[in-house]
Protein backbone atom coordinates (compact mmCIF):
# COMPACT_ATOMS: atom_id res chain seq x y z
CA UNK A 1 0.00 0.00 0.00
CA UNK A 2 1.56 3.36 -1.04
CA UNK A 3 2.03 6.04 1.64
CA UNK A 4 1.32 9.08 -0.54
CA UNK A 5 -2.24 10.34 -0.06
CA UNK A 6 -2.57 11.42 -3.69
CA UNK A 7 -1.57 7.95 -4.89
CA UNK A 8 -4.03 6.24 -2.54
CA UNK A 9 -6.86 8.60 -3.39
CA UNK A 10 -6.23 10.70 -6.53
CA UNK A 11 -9.14 13.07 -5.88
CA UNK A 12 -9.65 16.16 -3.71
CA UNK A 13 -10.29 15.61 0.01
CA UNK A 14 -13.75 16.01 1.48
CA UNK A 15 -17.15 14.40 1.35
CA UNK A 16 -17.70 15.29 -2.30
CA UNK A 17 -14.10 14.65 -3.31
CA UNK A 18 -14.89 11.90 -5.82
CA UNK A 19 -17.86 13.77 -7.23
CA UNK A 20 -16.19 17.13 -7.78
CA UNK A 21 -15.75 17.74 -11.46
CA UNK A 22 -13.11 20.20 -12.42
CA UNK A 23 -13.95 21.94 -15.67
CA UNK A 24 -11.74 21.45 -18.67
CA UNK A 25 -10.64 25.07 -18.55
CA UNK A 26 -9.26 24.84 -15.02
CA UNK A 27 -9.60 28.03 -13.00
CA UNK A 28 -12.23 30.62 -13.79
CA UNK A 29 -11.20 34.14 -14.81
CA UNK A 30 -11.89 35.38 -11.29
CA UNK A 31 -9.83 32.51 -9.87
CA UNK A 32 -6.83 33.40 -12.06
CA UNK A 33 -7.10 37.08 -11.08
CA UNK A 34 -7.34 36.22 -7.37
CA UNK A 35 -4.40 33.81 -7.60
CA UNK A 36 -2.23 36.45 -9.28
CA UNK A 37 -3.18 39.06 -6.68
CA UNK A 38 -2.29 36.66 -3.85
CA UNK A 39 0.99 35.79 -5.59
CA UNK A 40 2.04 39.47 -5.82
CA UNK A 41 1.07 40.03 -2.17
CA UNK A 42 3.22 37.06 -1.15
CA UNK A 43 6.20 38.08 -3.32
CA UNK A 44 6.35 41.64 -1.97
CA UNK A 45 5.20 40.74 1.56
CA UNK A 46 2.35 43.23 1.62
CA UNK A 47 -1.21 43.09 2.90
CA UNK A 48 -4.48 43.51 1.02
CA UNK A 49 -5.01 47.10 2.16
CA UNK A 50 -1.49 48.10 1.02
CA UNK A 51 -1.94 46.50 -2.40
CA UNK A 52 -5.31 48.18 -2.83
CA UNK A 53 -3.78 51.55 -1.88
CA UNK A 54 -0.95 51.06 -4.40
CA UNK A 55 -3.48 50.13 -7.07
CA UNK A 56 -5.61 53.22 -6.39
CA UNK A 57 -2.51 55.46 -6.57
CA UNK A 58 -1.33 53.74 -9.76
CA UNK A 59 -4.73 54.20 -11.37
CA UNK A 60 -4.77 57.94 -10.56
CA UNK A 61 -1.38 58.47 -12.25
CA UNK A 62 -1.08 59.04 -15.97
CA UNK A 63 0.06 56.13 -18.11
CA UNK A 64 -0.32 52.37 -17.94
CA UNK A 65 -1.79 51.30 -14.58
CA UNK A 66 0.20 48.04 -14.68
CA UNK A 67 3.50 49.90 -15.08
CA UNK A 68 2.58 52.39 -12.37
CA UNK A 69 1.64 49.56 -9.99
CA UNK A 70 4.87 47.62 -10.49
CA UNK A 71 6.90 50.83 -10.09
CA UNK A 72 5.14 51.47 -6.77
CA UNK A 73 6.00 47.95 -5.60
CA UNK A 74 9.58 48.00 -6.90
CA UNK A 75 10.45 51.36 -5.31
CA UNK A 76 9.56 50.26 -1.77
CA UNK A 77 12.64 50.59 0.44
CA UNK A 78 12.61 46.92 1.50
CA UNK A 79 12.45 45.82 -2.14
CA UNK A 80 15.27 48.18 -3.16
CA UNK A 81 17.49 46.77 -0.37
CA UNK A 82 16.69 43.29 -1.72
CA UNK A 83 17.37 44.33 -5.35
CA UNK A 84 20.74 45.76 -4.34
CA UNK A 85 21.70 42.29 -3.12
CA UNK A 86 22.24 43.45 0.44
CA UNK A 87 19.83 40.77 1.68
CA UNK A 88 18.90 37.35 0.32
CA UNK A 89 15.12 37.81 0.61
CA UNK A 90 12.57 40.59 0.77
CA UNK A 91 11.49 39.51 4.25
CA UNK A 92 15.06 39.79 5.60
CA UNK A 93 15.38 43.16 3.82
CA UNK A 94 12.14 44.26 5.49
CA UNK A 95 13.53 43.23 8.87
CA UNK A 96 16.79 45.10 8.20
CA UNK A 97 14.81 48.27 7.43
CA UNK A 98 12.46 47.75 10.39
CA UNK A 99 15.39 47.53 12.80
CA UNK A 100 16.73 50.88 11.58
CA UNK A 101 19.93 49.72 9.87
CA UNK A 102 19.30 51.67 6.63
CA UNK A 103 19.84 55.37 5.88
CA UNK A 104 18.13 57.22 3.03
CA UNK A 105 19.85 60.50 2.22
CA UNK A 106 21.72 60.20 5.57
CA UNK A 107 18.44 59.98 7.53
CA UNK A 108 17.42 56.82 9.35
CA UNK A 109 14.33 55.22 7.83
CA UNK A 110 12.64 52.26 9.50
CA UNK A 111 9.54 52.04 7.31
CA UNK A 112 9.77 49.20 4.74
CA UNK A 113 7.08 50.74 2.53
CA UNK A 114 9.00 54.05 2.22
CA UNK A 115 8.93 55.07 -1.46
CA UNK A 116 12.38 55.68 -2.93
CA UNK A 117 12.71 58.57 -5.38
CA UNK A 118 15.17 59.36 -8.14
CA UNK A 119 18.40 60.77 -6.69
CA UNK A 120 18.04 59.13 -3.26
CA UNK A 121 21.17 57.67 -1.66
CA UNK A 122 20.79 54.47 0.34
CA UNK A 123 23.42 53.27 2.79
CA UNK A 124 23.97 51.36 6.02
CA UNK A 125 24.32 53.02 9.39
CA UNK A 126 27.92 53.30 10.62
CA UNK A 127 27.22 50.89 13.48
CA UNK A 128 25.74 48.33 11.08
CA UNK A 129 28.83 48.45 8.83
CA UNK A 130 30.86 47.07 11.74
CA UNK A 131 28.35 44.33 12.61
CA UNK A 132 28.02 40.71 11.52
CA UNK A 133 25.30 41.66 9.03
CA UNK A 134 27.77 43.16 6.57
CA UNK A 135 30.72 40.80 7.15
CA UNK A 136 30.06 38.43 4.24
CA UNK A 137 28.18 41.00 2.17
CA UNK A 138 31.23 42.47 0.38
CA UNK A 139 32.30 39.11 -1.07
CA UNK A 140 28.78 38.41 -2.39
CA UNK A 141 28.39 41.86 -3.95
CA UNK A 142 31.44 41.43 -6.20
CA UNK A 143 29.51 38.80 -8.20
CA UNK A 144 26.12 40.53 -7.99
CA UNK A 145 24.77 42.84 -10.71
CA UNK A 146 22.18 45.35 -9.45
CA UNK A 147 19.34 46.51 -11.75
CA UNK A 148 20.20 49.27 -14.22
CA UNK A 149 18.15 51.87 -12.34
CA UNK A 150 20.35 51.48 -9.24
CA UNK A 151 24.06 52.44 -9.03
CA UNK A 152 25.91 50.60 -6.31
CA UNK A 153 29.26 51.35 -4.74
CA UNK A 154 30.18 47.94 -3.29
CA UNK A 155 33.23 49.26 -1.43
CA UNK A 156 31.29 51.84 0.61
CA UNK A 157 28.08 49.75 0.70
CA UNK A 158 26.16 52.67 -0.68
CA UNK A 159 23.73 52.98 -3.58
CA UNK A 160 22.17 55.78 -5.59
CA UNK A 161 18.79 55.66 -7.33
CA UNK A 162 19.40 56.71 -10.95
CA UNK A 163 15.76 56.60 -11.95
CA UNK A 164 12.64 54.50 -11.74
CA UNK A 165 12.49 50.93 -13.09
CA UNK A 166 11.72 50.90 -16.82
CA UNK A 167 11.23 48.29 -19.56
CA UNK A 168 12.87 44.94 -18.78
CA UNK A 169 13.30 45.90 -15.10
CA UNK A 170 9.52 45.72 -14.70
CA UNK A 171 9.25 42.07 -15.75
CA UNK A 172 6.00 40.50 -17.00
CA UNK A 173 3.24 43.10 -17.07
CA UNK A 174 0.68 40.61 -18.42
CA UNK A 175 0.25 39.00 -15.03
CA UNK A 176 -0.30 42.45 -13.48
CA UNK A 177 -3.11 42.97 -15.95
CA UNK A 178 -5.05 40.32 -14.03
CA UNK A 179 -4.67 42.36 -10.84
CA UNK A 180 -5.84 45.51 -12.61
CA UNK A 181 -8.88 43.59 -13.91
CA UNK A 182 -9.55 42.20 -10.41
CA UNK A 183 -9.61 45.64 -8.78
CA UNK A 184 -11.42 47.28 -11.72
CA UNK A 185 -14.55 45.19 -11.21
Amino acid sequence: MPKCAMVKRPYPPGAQGKNVRRGRGGLSEFGRQLLQKQRIKKIYGILERQLRKYFDEAQEQKGDTRENLIKKLETRLDNVVFRLGWMKSRSSARQLVNHGHILVNNHSVNIPSYQIKKGDTISFKEKTLKSKITENLLAGLKKYQAPSWLAQDAEKLEAKVLGLPEGEDLGDLGSLGLIVEFYSR
